[in-house]
């Protein structure tokens, strides 16, 4: 049964709090939250004993009924999405940028979460499709929640290009159906082992395709700044760290380990896509004095490491891609978070009316500074571990030009976290800005933000656990479908 509660304890969670009012909504929702980690660290705990978790619902036997399948990679991205959850309902706790107190809200985040879980868990391609769209419902409703104008047309441009990413999808599908009778991911990958490669590539390459437009990647990444920036902050650090990960995940999935011999063209193909989307939404960010859009060009950018990492093929490659996720989710969440406290003490977003908080909230500053230090990738935390591994791979490929890119990225990423610094909390306030005096009733919302910190520091300083953890998901074919599936 622990198989089912990445979907079933987000689901029961949101059809309670759609019954109960708004005033009872917070309680129950933390509570949820904590079932949520608890099963979740079970699981991993079963999944690090067994290498992988089964259950064939509806007594039919893989591949013709549907199956649940959880291994190390499933896993450890099901916990994540446990804790990110959590550390979203605790800091709604606080008053900082809380969004719209709508009945539906609780229930929408929680009806994303069940998305996201089953979307880690499942073991065939069309059940990906099918918890990819609650996934997608659910964010669109939590985008419309606010009902202004921004709001809609944020919602607009991200359904439109999700729902494209849909329909490829849905047509991948068909066409893998079609020419094998299979979706099971295990089947899949044993027919595809018995053949020549390149018979996959073109069905292969859309469904891929259709992963890119939700990961967030060039050129159809617009969505992400355009819709990002309209969400409250506990919500918005939530698609940040889960929403376009999903995405990620489709492409590790498919690329490691369900088609494991399509052909190399496709990983110089995904690079040649990752790339651009490193380059193109680090100065995107770099442009931009909301700290929102800021983040979010970033988010766009980092899903570019990503995918860099599989692109390059190798069990390292996979593994720091895994690695990357894990930190990424963690820290920009984090930094979400910390922009709605900032918003919370200064009044804005906006940079330029920002200004004096390293006096007035110097422990704000400390937890901003780790998590910036992280999201550049410098030592002592987990984003060097992450980035090092994708670099090093590079290296050991003859990669040089990919190493150059990543390297120059970092860059820029540092002066984006550098101008923020700056402007919002080494700065004088401006004349006319709000200024911070007194206690706030941003408790739970410090409580998140510097356990989040905490954990990208202590990644950093001990990193082995999860870099040894990250490989054994993929070294000797452990991924739970590599061996199984076929009647």
């Amino acid at each position: 049964m622990l198989v089912l509660t990445p979907i079933l304890v987000p689901l029961v969670t949101a059809l309670v709090c759609a019954w109960l009012p708004i005033s009872r909504q917070r309680a129950v929702a933390v509570l949820g939250s904590l079932v949520h980690v608890v099963t979740a660290t079970l699981l991993l705990s079963e999944v690090a004993t067994h290498q992988a978790l089964r259950l064939e619902l509806g007594g039919w036997p893989a591949p013709f009924g549907i199956e649940l399948v959880v291994d190390r990679l499933g896993a450890t991205l099901t916990l994540l999405a446990a804790v990110m959850g959590a550390a979203t309902f605790v800091y709604g706790l606080s008053d900082a940028d809380p969004g719209p107190r709508a009945k539906t809200r609780i229930p929408l985040v929680y009806g994303l979460l069940a998305g996201v879980g089953g979307a880690f868990s499942t073991g065939d391609l069309f059940n990906l499709y099918v918890w990819f769209e609650l996934g997608l419902v659910c964010a669109v409703g939590l985008l419309a929640l606010a009902c202004t104008r921004r709001s809609l047309e944020a919602t607009f441009k991200y359904f439109v290009l999700n729902v494209l990413g849909t329909l490829l999808f849905l047509i991948g599908i068909a066409y893998i159906y079609a020419t094998t009778g299979h979706l099971g991911f295990g089947a899949l990958r044993q027919a595809a082992l018995h053949e020549d490669g390149s018979r996959w590539a073109a069905l292969v390459a859309v469904l891929v395709l259709a992963s890119l437009v939700k990961a967030g990647a060039f050129p159809v990444f617009s969505w992400l700044p355009a819709a990002y920036h309209t969400l409250s902050a506990p919500v918005v650090g939530l698609f940040a760290a889960l929403m376009t990960k999903v995405g990620v995940y489709t492409v590790l999935r498919l690329m490691g380990d369900v088609f494991p011999t399509a052909p190399g063209l496709m990983n110089t193909a995904l690079a040649a896509v990752a790339i651009p989307t490193m380059i193109i939404g680090v100065l995107g960010a770099a442009h931009h004095w909301d700290i929102r859009r800021i983040l979010a060009f970033h988010s766009a950018s980092q899903i570019g490491y990503m995918l860099l990492g599989i692109a390059l093929g190798t069990v390292s490659g996979y593994a720091g891609t895994l690695v990357y996720v894990v930190h990424h989710a963690v820290v920009k969440a984090n930094l979400f978070l910390v922009a709605g406290m900032i918003h919370r003490t200064t009044g804005s977003f906006d940079l330029r009316r920002c200004g004096g908080l390293f006096v007035a909230r110097p422990w704000l500053a400390v937890i901003f500074g780790l998590s910036a230090m992280s999201l550049v990738g410098l030592p002592p935390s987990s984003g060097f571990w992450a980035k090092f591994g994708i670099v090093r791979e590079t290296i050991v490929l003859g990669r040089f030009a990919w190493t150059g890119v990543v390297l120059g990225v970092g860059v820029l990423t540092l002066y984006s976290m550098m101008k923020i610094f700056f402007e919002a909390f080494w700065k004088k306030a401006p004349d006319g800005a709000r200024m911070p005096s007194g206690p706030t009733g941003l408790g739970p919302a410090y409580l998140v933000t510097g356990t989040l910190a905490l954990v990208s520091l202590g990644v950093g300083l001990w990193p082995e656990p999860l870099l040894d953890w990250a490989r054994s998901a993929f070294v000797d074919h452990n991924l739970a479908t590599a061996t199984e599936g076929l009647p």
